[in-house]
């Protein structure tokens, strides 16, 4: 469903010289996964997710989204993706259900198809009592809702969720887990961005554990464990994030 193949994101910067905000990124995800991305603020989790939905385009590497180039066909790609992140803006002016069935009309949805997935979706967001609320009246919870069902109204194979849960109160965040759960097992493909070592224990079916750009590890957490010895997730998070520092710091000092 995604295959990303020595992804590579680079930026001229005066003071560093050649800055690479991604250094030869490889991973799959299939469908009726969750692919997470776990990783520190800077770890270029982002940029790659910006990738995939066709906003940045790479310096090197390659990227498809069920069949399509990420650069080559981003009309395309974006058909396929829903996006969701921690600051997905709406407009102020308009309703809840005039945002999602703008988002529905953008997608070239016929009338009868947009107001049926508009009434399941809000049902299983419990967002009919915010169809008239105005984006200024929102809570961020409500404006969250409101980002997941304008990236769900054109029933994309992939979803992305970009620290989706960052800034939410506990239990509209695990709403969204839940959300997140129930889309793995309709078989959609999903990637999952976040620091939150919680989500990713209670999630993801495959991880990749990111900093400074790179993968340092990759796989299910039972096999990555038992391939560094470690016990559990914040040992072998820590752990990989303290050696890959230190290697960093040896290359720039020699």
């Amino acid at each position: 469903m995604i295959h990303v193949r020595e992804l590579t994101k680079s930026y001229s910067d005066l003071r560093r010289g050649q800055f690479f905000a991604l250094s030869g990124v490889t991973f799959d995800a299939i469908p009726g996964h969750i692919y997470g991305l776990l990783g520190p603020n800077g770890a270029g989790k982002t940029t790659l997710l910006r990738i995939l939905s066709t906003v940045l385009r790479p310096s090197g590497g390659t990227a498809t989204v069920n069949g399509s180039d990420v650069v080559t066909q981003p009309a395309v790609v974006r058909t396929q993706i829903g996006f969701v992140s921690n600051n997905t803006a709406v407009y102020d002016r308009m309703t809840a259900a005039e945002m999602v069935e703008y988002f529905g009309r953008l997608h070239g949805l016929d009338d009868a198809t947009l107001y049926e997935r508009m009434d399941t979706i809000f049902a299983r967001l419990n967002m009919d009592d915010i169809r008239d609320t105005l984006g200024s009246k929102m809570s961020s919870g409500m404006k969250q809702k409101v980002s997941i069902a304008r990236a769900l109204i054109h029933d994309p194979p992939v979803l992305i969720f970009d620290e989706a849960t960052v800034g939410l109160d506990v239990l509209v965040a695990r709403a969204l887990l839940e959300i997140i759960s129930d889309l793995r097992d309709q078989g959609k493909c999903v990637i999952l961005s976040t620091h939150i070592m919680r989500e990713v224990e209670r999630l993801c079916d495959r991880i990749a554990i990111m900093h400074r750009g790179h993968v340092l590890a990759e796989g299910t957490l039972p096999d990555l464990l038992a391939h560094y010895e470690e016990e559990d997730l914040e040992e072998l998070f820590f752990g990989l994030i303290t050696e890959h520092n230190a290697k960093h710091n040896v290359a720039v000092t020699t």
